[in-house]
């Protein structure tokens, strides 16, 4: 039997079709922060809700 996710979980399966808007880079997954981290852009993608939100205007900056 397999676990479906929650409403608020993020489906790691999305990894493989999402990529950075701006620079068209793989992403990794933050657990942790619940964010879509792109190290190419030095951006950090917000999950809310499960749904990963991917607006560069919403992104915050990393190092």
């Amino acid at each position: 039997m397999t676990e479906t996710p929650r409403t608020t979980d993020f489906d790691r399966r999305m990894l493989e079709a999402l990529v950075c808007p701006k620079t068209g880079a793989r992403l990794e997954y933050d657990a942790e922060k619940h964010e879509l981290i792109s190290k190419a852009a030095h951006l950090a993608y917000p999950i809310r809700n499960g749904i990963p939100v991917m607006l560069i205007d919403e992104a915050r900056s990393i190092d």
